[in-house]
């Protein structure tokens, strides 16, 4: 029972690291962004299933609305939002063991010597991993003043792109827009 115990507790932060979202940001710490308070979307992210590319759109609005951010026309707004979602296959190889080598578990001797050679069995899988990209643009300048990565949040699994995307996207604005002094980043 304590070897259960202890491979539950050894297995655990492993299986916690693969399902979390890594999410990095950067901006201009010239730019204060107390002066944008309006947007418009200069590219929303295309993805095989437009069903999440509405989702992604749809947290992103809501971040930016609860900052006091109002989506416009273009014409009026003062940034531009940007999203791209890239994605790549990763490979798993899985790896089974039959049995130990001489003598079994128990070592040469036991139960006439050879209990067998040790056999292994190994399985490859492959899933899809993505990363949402999202950018904020001066609408008037077209300069990049804010960018956010969160890797992780795109899967095969729609239900679990749920979660992932709104988790992503809210620690992606989670200290939306950068409140510290213009020029010290």
């Amino acid at each position: 029972m304590r070897t259960v115990k202890t491979f539950c507790w050894a297995v655990l932060p492993f299986i916690a690291a693969c399902s979390t979202v890594e999410v990095h940001t950067d901006y201009d710490g010239a730019v204060d962004f107390s002066h944008y308070k309006t947007y418009f979307w200069a590219k929303t992210p295309t993805t095989r299933n437009p069903l999440m590319a509405d989702r992604i759109v749809a947290e992103i609005d809501g971040q930016l609305f609860a900052k006091g951010w109002r989506k416009v026309a273009e014409p009026q707004a003062d940034a531009a939002i940007a999203a791209h979602v890239t994605t790549k296959e990763q490979e798993q190889i899985n790896t089974m063991y039959n049995n130990v080598g001489p003598g079994g578990w128990y070592g040469p001797g036991f139960a006439g010597g050879w209990a067998g050679a040790g056999v292994s069995t190994s399985t490859v899988s492959y899933f899809t991993i993505g990363t949402l990209l999202v950018d904020i643009l001066d609408a008037k300048t077209k300069k990049g003043i804010w960018h956010a990565t969160a890797e992780g949040t795109v899967t095969d699994d729609p239900q679990r792109n749920q979660k992932s995307i709104a988790d992503g996207v809210a620690k992606m604005f989670q200290n939306f827009p950068p409140s510290i002094a213009v020029g010290k980043p």
